[in-house]
Protein backbone atom coordinates (compact mmCIF):
# COMPACT_ATOMS: atom_id res chain seq x y z
CA UNK A 1 0.00 0.00 0.00
CA UNK A 2 2.85 2.08 1.12
CA UNK A 3 4.35 1.96 -2.76
CA UNK A 4 1.20 2.79 -4.51
CA UNK A 5 0.82 6.13 -2.20
CA UNK A 6 4.81 6.95 -2.80
CA UNK A 7 3.75 6.49 -7.48
CA UNK A 8 0.68 8.25 -6.72
CA UNK A 9 2.45 11.21 -5.29
CA UNK A 10 5.20 11.10 -7.73
CA UNK A 11 3.15 11.17 -10.23
CA UNK A 12 1.05 14.06 -9.25
CA UNK A 13 4.15 16.05 -8.90
CA UNK A 14 5.15 15.32 -12.20
CA UNK A 15 2.23 16.15 -13.96
CA UNK A 16 1.19 19.15 -12.25
CA UNK A 17 5.35 20.71 -12.90
CA UNK A 18 4.75 19.57 -16.05
CA UNK A 19 1.26 21.63 -16.27
CA UNK A 20 2.51 24.41 -15.12
CA UNK A 21 6.19 24.77 -16.89
CA UNK A 22 4.84 24.52 -19.87
CA UNK A 23 1.67 25.83 -19.89
CA UNK A 24 1.35 28.86 -21.68
CA UNK A 25 -1.19 30.43 -19.19
CA UNK A 26 0.46 31.99 -15.94
CA UNK A 27 -2.15 33.25 -14.23
CA UNK A 28 -1.70 32.63 -10.19
CA UNK A 29 -4.29 31.48 -8.11
CA UNK A 30 -4.87 32.58 -4.50
CA UNK A 31 -1.81 34.45 -5.40
CA UNK A 32 -2.33 35.99 -1.37
CA UNK A 33 -2.58 33.57 0.19
CA UNK A 34 1.24 33.30 2.10
CA UNK A 35 0.80 37.11 3.00
CA UNK A 36 -0.86 36.67 6.67
CA UNK A 37 1.86 36.41 9.16
CA UNK A 38 -0.10 33.58 10.83
CA UNK A 39 -2.00 30.38 8.84
CA UNK A 40 -3.49 27.40 9.26
CA UNK A 41 -3.72 23.87 8.19
CA UNK A 42 -5.04 20.58 7.79
CA UNK A 43 -2.69 17.35 7.97
CA UNK A 44 -3.68 13.69 6.36
CA UNK A 45 -1.30 11.50 5.81
CA UNK A 46 0.82 7.85 6.26
CA UNK A 47 3.38 6.55 8.18
CA UNK A 48 6.01 3.38 8.23
CA UNK A 49 7.47 2.84 11.16
CA UNK A 50 10.83 0.63 11.94
CA UNK A 51 13.05 -0.06 14.57
CA UNK A 52 16.99 0.66 14.40
CA UNK A 53 18.65 -2.09 16.56
CA UNK A 54 22.21 -1.74 18.52
CA UNK A 55 23.29 -4.91 19.75
CA UNK A 56 25.70 -6.17 22.68
CA UNK A 57 27.12 -8.54 20.71
CA UNK A 58 27.37 -9.18 16.85
CA UNK A 59 25.62 -12.63 15.59
CA UNK A 60 23.61 -11.80 12.31
CA UNK A 61 21.97 -14.98 13.27
CA UNK A 62 20.15 -13.41 16.22
CA UNK A 63 19.22 -10.08 15.19
CA UNK A 64 15.87 -9.03 15.19
CA UNK A 65 13.63 -8.95 12.55
CA UNK A 66 11.17 -5.89 11.91
CA UNK A 67 7.96 -6.01 9.71
CA UNK A 68 6.67 -1.96 9.07
CA UNK A 69 2.98 -1.81 8.58
CA UNK A 70 1.46 1.21 6.94
CA UNK A 71 -0.07 3.91 9.14
CA UNK A 72 -2.18 6.94 9.02
CA UNK A 73 -1.25 10.36 10.72
CA UNK A 74 -4.10 13.14 11.46
CA UNK A 75 -3.56 16.24 12.69
CA UNK A 76 -3.43 20.73 12.41
CA UNK A 77 -0.80 22.71 10.92
CA UNK A 78 0.40 26.23 12.23
CA UNK A 79 2.43 28.40 10.45
CA UNK A 80 4.16 31.43 11.02
CA UNK A 81 5.52 33.22 7.95
CA UNK A 82 8.77 34.57 8.48
CA UNK A 83 9.64 35.84 5.21
CA UNK A 84 8.84 35.11 1.56
CA UNK A 85 11.26 31.63 1.86
CA UNK A 86 11.33 30.97 5.27
CA UNK A 87 8.22 29.84 7.26
CA UNK A 88 8.00 28.12 11.05
CA UNK A 89 5.79 25.49 11.28
CA UNK A 90 3.97 23.66 14.11
CA UNK A 91 2.51 19.91 13.14
CA UNK A 92 0.54 18.66 16.35
CA UNK A 93 -0.65 15.40 15.02
CA UNK A 94 -1.50 11.88 16.37
CA UNK A 95 -0.08 8.80 14.47
CA UNK A 96 -1.16 5.29 14.37
CA UNK A 97 1.38 2.32 13.48
CA UNK A 98 2.68 -0.99 14.07
CA UNK A 99 5.53 -3.13 14.17
CA UNK A 100 5.96 -6.46 14.48
CA UNK A 101 9.06 -8.12 16.00
CA UNK A 102 10.52 -11.53 15.36
CA UNK A 103 12.89 -13.00 17.35
CA UNK A 104 15.13 -15.36 15.25
CA UNK A 105 16.90 -17.14 18.51
CA UNK A 106 13.79 -18.13 19.81
CA UNK A 107 11.42 -21.15 18.29
CA UNK A 108 8.60 -20.62 20.61
CA UNK A 109 6.45 -16.91 21.26
CA UNK A 110 9.00 -15.47 19.29
CA UNK A 111 6.39 -12.50 17.84
CA UNK A 112 5.74 -9.20 19.27
CA UNK A 113 3.23 -6.79 17.96
CA UNK A 114 4.41 -3.35 19.11
CA UNK A 115 0.96 -1.39 18.21
CA UNK A 116 2.02 2.59 19.00
CA UNK A 117 -0.31 5.47 19.28
CA UNK A 118 1.97 8.62 19.27
CA UNK A 119 0.88 12.48 19.75
CA UNK A 120 3.34 13.67 17.71
CA UNK A 121 4.29 17.52 18.19
CA UNK A 122 7.47 18.57 15.64
CA UNK A 123 8.90 22.15 15.35
CA UNK A 124 9.81 22.53 11.78
CA UNK A 125 11.67 25.17 9.63
CA UNK A 126 10.12 25.30 5.94
CA UNK A 127 12.41 26.66 3.26
CA UNK A 128 11.08 27.20 0.10
CA UNK A 129 12.19 28.63 -3.35
CA UNK A 130 10.38 31.54 -5.06
CA UNK A 131 6.66 30.93 -6.58
CA UNK A 132 7.34 29.36 -9.94
CA UNK A 133 3.33 29.92 -11.33
CA UNK A 134 1.38 27.91 -9.18
CA UNK A 135 3.81 26.06 -7.58
CA UNK A 136 6.55 26.12 -4.76
CA UNK A 137 8.86 23.25 -4.06
CA UNK A 138 10.42 23.34 -0.31
CA UNK A 139 12.53 21.73 1.98
CA UNK A 140 11.84 20.76 5.76
CA UNK A 141 13.77 20.40 8.85
CA UNK A 142 13.46 19.92 12.64
CA UNK A 143 12.77 18.62 15.80
CA UNK A 144 9.77 16.89 17.11
CA UNK A 145 8.73 15.13 20.58
CA UNK A 146 6.04 12.63 21.16
CA UNK A 147 4.25 10.64 23.78
CA UNK A 148 3.22 7.58 23.23
CA UNK A 149 -0.16 6.40 24.46
CA UNK A 150 0.45 2.62 24.13
CA UNK A 151 4.17 2.22 25.57
CA UNK A 152 3.77 -0.05 28.43
CA UNK A 153 6.47 1.83 30.10
CA UNK A 154 5.12 1.25 33.85
CA UNK A 155 3.66 -2.16 32.96
CA UNK A 156 5.03 -4.40 35.75
CA UNK A 157 4.65 -7.11 33.07
CA UNK A 158 7.31 -7.86 30.67
CA UNK A 159 8.21 -10.40 27.89
CA UNK A 160 8.23 -13.61 30.44
CA UNK A 161 4.13 -12.54 29.96
CA UNK A 162 4.02 -11.45 26.72
CA UNK A 163 4.56 -7.15 27.12
CA UNK A 164 7.11 -5.53 24.69
CA UNK A 165 7.19 -2.27 26.58
CA UNK A 166 8.71 1.06 25.59
CA UNK A 167 9.16 4.14 26.63
CA UNK A 168 6.46 6.79 26.68
CA UNK A 169 8.40 10.09 25.58
CA UNK A 170 10.70 10.45 22.47
CA UNK A 171 12.86 13.19 20.59
CA UNK A 172 13.40 13.15 17.44
CA UNK A 173 14.65 15.02 14.27
CA UNK A 174 13.15 15.43 11.05
CA UNK A 175 14.32 16.22 7.73
CA UNK A 176 11.81 16.06 4.17
CA UNK A 177 11.04 18.12 0.83
CA UNK A 178 7.68 18.85 -0.68
CA UNK A 179 6.04 20.93 -3.27
CA UNK A 180 2.85 23.55 -2.64
CA UNK A 181 0.43 23.33 -4.96
CA UNK A 182 -1.67 26.88 -5.47
CA UNK A 183 -4.95 25.68 -6.66
CA UNK A 184 -8.23 27.34 -7.28
CA UNK A 185 -9.63 27.56 -3.96
CA UNK A 186 -7.05 26.15 -1.38
CA UNK A 187 -3.55 25.29 -1.10
CA UNK A 188 -2.74 21.78 -1.02
CA UNK A 189 0.87 20.27 -0.12
CA UNK A 190 2.54 16.96 -0.47
CA UNK A 191 5.31 16.06 1.03
CA UNK A 192 7.76 12.96 2.30
CA UNK A 193 9.37 13.33 5.80
CA UNK A 194 12.09 11.08 7.70
CA UNK A 195 11.70 10.38 11.46
CA UNK A 196 14.97 9.70 13.52
CA UNK A 197 14.66 9.08 17.17
CA UNK A 198 17.48 10.25 19.36
CA UNK A 199 17.26 8.42 22.68
CA UNK A 200 16.94 4.76 23.55
CA UNK A 201 13.09 3.60 23.41
CA UNK A 202 13.61 0.03 25.01
CA UNK A 203 12.49 -0.93 28.69
CA UNK A 204 14.24 -3.94 29.22
CA UNK A 205 12.67 -7.31 30.40
CA UNK A 206 13.44 -7.65 34.93
CA UNK A 207 15.52 -10.81 33.81
CA UNK A 208 19.32 -9.85 32.43
CA UNK A 209 19.39 -12.55 30.48
CA UNK A 210 15.92 -12.19 28.68
CA UNK A 211 15.90 -13.90 25.41
CA UNK A 212 14.04 -10.60 24.08
CA UNK A 213 16.17 -7.71 25.59
CA UNK A 214 19.68 -9.10 27.37
CA UNK A 215 21.41 -8.52 23.58
CA UNK A 216 19.77 -4.92 22.82
CA UNK A 217 22.10 -2.59 23.56
CA UNK A 218 19.80 0.18 21.88
CA UNK A 219 16.57 0.76 20.16
CA UNK A 220 15.38 3.61 18.23
CA UNK A 221 12.71 4.82 15.81
CA UNK A 222 12.90 5.46 12.35
CA UNK A 223 10.07 6.42 9.99
CA UNK A 224 8.69 7.71 7.02
CA UNK A 225 5.65 10.37 6.57
CA UNK A 226 3.76 10.92 3.50
CA UNK A 227 1.67 13.89 4.14
CA UNK A 228 -0.80 15.80 2.72
CA UNK A 229 -1.45 19.18 4.14
CA UNK A 230 -4.66 21.59 3.00
CA UNK A 231 -4.24 25.07 3.57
Amino acid sequence: MKKVFIVFTVLLFTQTIQAQLFSKERVQNIPSIDKPRLSWGYILGFNSYDFNFDYRSNNPDEDILVERTTGFNVGLLGNMRINEYLDLRLEPMVVFTQRNLTFPNLTERNLREVKSTYVHVPLLLKVSTKRLNNFKPFIVGGISTSLNLSSNENNPDDNSVGQFRTKTNTNYFELGFGIDFYLYYFKFTPSIRGVFAMSDELVPDEDPNSPYTSNIDKMSTRGVFINFTFQ
